[in-house]
């Protein structure tokens, strides 16, 4: 039954329209504004005051899309209560628009389900608030572009002067104000009345409206206006706000419009495009090898630092130097260094050592992850990606205080970059398979999703029409100026947001991000969606377009689009997330390239890797030769020192030929076996230790060699014995020049053994990886869901059931907790035990709150009462000297 049908039953306040909602509305309620259920209200009053608070309103109205903020918008300019038709006719228009006639139910069933409105289709109220917000003032201009009613505008006008203007008009005159603004808002509402009036205008006239209809609705006028102005001035058609300031009445500007509130309404959202299609057999391909390299890179980064990293900076983070020097080592531009240092470190594989002197290093999770599958230590990555709130991008920019961010730093967190990643990925997977989107209309369909803040309050951009202002009179008059909606106008507070626009801005460079950055990681191949891409998000396989091509479609050539494109993946929760992950990574696995167990060494003292190698053969190897080439094949080169390399970290000479001659499908050159045993033979010749250090040797020759070499001037050098050379300098520094000067030095250690140097010993302590900064309150599970909504059921009968207090005790005002007596309240508790009656209690907690309960006591007795509460829907025992009071419920 209609609340037309039946008034009585139409809510009279949001409290009661939430009342008469079941338990599964209030729980998509509770799950779409999560900020309400924080903490748990005690009954519906309260949950109806916290839904119509700024903060929250403001909150729910940032993540309405464009059409529903643009019915929030009509009804904020509409009666308050409008009904379903006006509402419709603001947003169709006179003429009507079949698609507004058909997507307007859902928009408002939107905002009736998170409780922006309430009422029947023929009482429909914004919340207040909502309406404060959105509503058009001089200082908040509203999207619309409309201005104030005839009734707010001509409030401060003289009565004289409002009769003047009824007479002009052809009205009658009233006995008051009020009525005489009434009479001029319903000439201006009907629409004969109004052409009729219009026909009457000069044509000067006319342009200086079609000039105001759209917005802003604001203009000046000098004290002596032209005689356009005048006529329009003297009709009600413009009517003064301000001296100097002139304003376009709402009612004016609908009927310009022919009803419509705004200039273009988007029912529907626009369409992802297709900017080219591959094969997707090309796309898994070419998202394959992206992923190889994702791995490949990471472990070089890390296997870069594997003896300590770049110092962290006193304020947090990788100085420029440093990250300048990652970007040389990983041979890529420093935008792209700094993306893989933050995916490594959300990925928990890299963080700092904690240590007076802090360096960053690899985590002892990284020998774990670097151990596992290629498509598992692929997923680990993507998953950080995907939940990571840092955002590389933003590395080099100042923040609000004007300091650089820094890679690794702080200030990199932005919480809306889980959100817009899960969502340009989401969208890629509405797109036939293979196909790859063109940027514009995804960042157009995000914007629709998500508008930006003008389209929210009007104060992101100035209005189209902020420079076309008439013309100037020849009388000397100014004329009307209309005034840039926009100036100065405080839009919606955002963190992090600097200025008008930040926000909408960074949640664009956010999607650009996302596509350049999915790239890099494997999750598209060639801008379209992989499979393991699909899987990570938990998407279903995408339809086969039927104009899918066999071949890569030119730049800019775009394809035809579905009429309806696949439903959009919704976001996942933290288990389906990892389960995802594993399918992905699984689906990754054989599209990577076998490890080999071989190299083809040459004469030049190199040696060719055809694919990737297997990981033992991959470590020796990068001991042993320096890479000097990447790509479909890796080229490694022999030299001195990295030949000493490798015998520092304990290899002996046969070690080496043995190794070579196992890995390689060809014979061992004999320039690299001279190379090695040359290198072995001086290897070792000299002793380093610790005095502060010490050079021995058996050669005493060499010794006065060393002495008479000037490189060895700043060492300190001294003899102590024909063998022993004694120097100031520590062990690290004396090896060092003496490499330097063109010797092998080895260490040794006090018992005069030779010092071993793994490449891989340094680890910082265990460290679990950066927290992602959360946007707003997490969305509460279905048992959170269910506990909270029978607390509220529970508070809500407390607060609410008609109650008969018992005898002698005093009356009690609605809302406020019953009071009776010690012994009337023992007696009243005693009572309910032998009938099984409910009661109504106040009751004063430990910490003094105060809350009012409904129990069913079970039992009293040695001053407590032990009840089953309907309020926590279960059995509690509450000391008596705590209750303030009982109260029976009534029929």
């Amino acid at each position: 039954m209609s609340t037309e049908e039946n008034p009585a039953a139409a809510p009279r306040s949001l409290a009661e329209a939430l009342r008469g909602r079941d338990d599964v509305s209030l729980a998509a309620l509770l799950r779409s504004r999560p900020d309400l259920i924080t903490p748990v209200p005690t009954d519906l009053t309260q949950l109806a005051t916290r839904a119509g608070t700024r903060a929250s309103v403001v909150r729910a109205l940032e993540r309405l899309d464009r059409f529903t903020l643009q019915t929030a918008q009509a009804l904020a300019i509409a009666p308050d209560p409008a009904t379903y038709a006006e509402l419709l006719g603001l947003m169709a228009g006179d003429d009507g628009d079949p698609a507004v006639s058909a997507a307007l139910p859902h928009a408002l069933g939107t905002l009736r389900a998170q409780a922006l409105v309430w009422g029947g289709d023929d009482r429909l109220r914004l919340v207040r608030t909502a309406r404060e917000l959105l509503a058009p003032s001089p200082q908040h201009p509203s999207p619309t572009g409309l201005g104030p009613t005839v009734r707010e505008a001509g409030a401060g006008i003289s009565p004289g002067r409002v009769q003047e203007i009824l007479a002009t008009a052809g009205l009658p005159s009233t006995h008051d104000s009020v009525s005489a603004l009434n009479a001029l808002a319903g000439l201006f509402a009907d629409p004969e009345q109004m052409s009729a009036l219009l026909d009457q205008a000069p044509s000067e006239s006319v342009e200086v409206l079609e000039r105001l209809v759209w917005g802003p609705p604001y203009g000046q006028v000098t004290a002596d206006p032209a005689p356009r102005l005048r006529w329009l001035l003297d009709r009600g058609l413009l009517l003064p706000t301000a001296p100097g300031t002139v304003v376009l009445p709402r009612e004016v500007a609908l009927r310009l419009r022919a009803g419509r509130a705004h200039r273009t309404t988007e029912p529907v959202p626009p369409p992802v495009e297709a900017a080219a299609a591959h094969r997707p057999q090309l796309v898994d391909a070419t998202a394959a090898g992206q992923a190889y390299t994702a791995l490949a890179t990471v472990e070089e980064l890390l296997k870069d630092w594997h003896e300590g990293g770049p110092a962290v900076l006193r304020a947090g983070g990788l100085s420029v130097r440093d990250l300048k020097r990652t970007a040389v080592a990983l041979d890529v531009p420093e935008p792209v260094a700094a993306f893989w240092v933050e995916l490594a470190y959300a990925a928990g594989l890299l963080a700092s050592d904690g240590e007076a002197d802090e360096r960053y290093a690899a985590t002892p999770a990284y020998d774990e992850w670097r151990e596992g599958p290629a498509g598992e230590r692929w997923a680990r990555l993507a998953t950080a990606w995907l939940a990571a709130t840092r955002t590389p991008g933003l590395v080099g920019e100042r923040d609000a205080k004007d300091r650089t961010l820094s890679a690794l730093g702080p200030g990199l967190d932005r919480s809306a970059a889980p959100e817009v990643r899960h969502r340009v990925l989401a969208l890629l997977a509405g797109l036939p398979e293979g196909a790859a989107p063109d940027a514009g209309s995804l960042l157009a369909r995000l914007s629709w999703e998500r508008p930006p803040r003008a389209d929210r309050t009007g104060g992101g951009a100035p209005s189209p029409y902020a420079r076309r202002t008439p013309a100037q009179p020849a009388e000397g008059t100014r004329g009307v100026a209309a005034r840039a909606g926009g100036s100065g106008a405080p839009g919606y507070p955002a963190d992090g947001a600097s200025g008008a626009g930040g926000e909408d801005d960074l949640r664009s460079r956010l999607a650009r991000w996302t596509l350049a950055e999915a790239e890099m990681l494997g999750v598209t191949g060639r801008g379209a969606l992989s499979s393991h891409g699909r899987a990570l998000i938990g998407a279903p396989p995408a339809p086969r377009h039927a104009d899918t091509r066999t071949e890569p479609a030119g730049p800019g050539d775009k394809l035809p689009v579905h009429h309806r494109q696949t439903p959009v993946p919704p976001a996942l929760s933290p288990a389906e997330q990892a389960t995802a992950a594993a399918a992905a990574g699984r689906l990754l696995d054989p599209l990577l390239p076998e490890p080999l167990d071989h190299v083809l060494l040459q004469a030049d003292l190199t040696a060719v890797a055809p694919g990737p190698l297997e990981r033992p053969l991959a470590d020796m190897l990068g001991v042993l030769a320096d890479v000097e080439s990447k790509g479909g094949a890796t080229v490694y080169r022999f030299t001195p020192a990295s030949v000493r390399r490798a015998l520092d970290a304990g290899q002996s000479a046969a070690d080496l030929h043995a190794f070579l001659a196992a890995h390689s499908r060809t014979p061992v050159p004999q320039p690299l076996a001279y190379l090695i045993d040359d290198v072995a033979r001086r290897h070792g010749h000299l002793r380093v230790g610790a005095a502060s250090s010490y050079v021995r040797c058996d050669d005493d020759a060499v010794l006065n060699e060393i002495l008479a070499d000037k490189r060895a001037a700043g060492l300190g050098l001294r003899r102590l014995a024909p063998t022993v050379l004694a120097a100031r300098t520590d062990p690290a520094a004396l090896l060092e020049g003496l490499r330097a000067m063109g010797f092998a030095p080895a260490a040794e250690s006090a018992e005069g053994d030779v010092l071993i140097a793994r490449a891989d010993a340094y680890r910082t302590p265990p460290r679990t990886p950066p927290e992602p900064v959360p946007d707003g309150p997490p969305v509460p599970d279905d048992t959170l869901l269910a506990a909270a909504i029978r607390a509220v059921r529970a508070g809500d009968l407390a607060s609410t059931a008609p109650r008969r207090p018992v005898a002698g005790a005093a009356d009690t005002a609605p809302g406020e907790l019953p009071r009776t007596t010690a012994a009337e309240t023992l007696a009243g508790l005693q009572a309910a035990v032998l009938t099984n009656d409910t009661l109504w209690i106040g009751y004063v907690n430990a910490e003094g709150g105060a809350s009012q309960r409904v129990i069913a006591p079970i039992r009293v007795e040695g001053g407590f009462v032990t009840a089953y509460d309907h309020t926590a829907d279960e059995v509690r025992t509450y000391p008596l000297h705590r209750i303030t009071g009982v109260a029976e419920l009534g029929e």
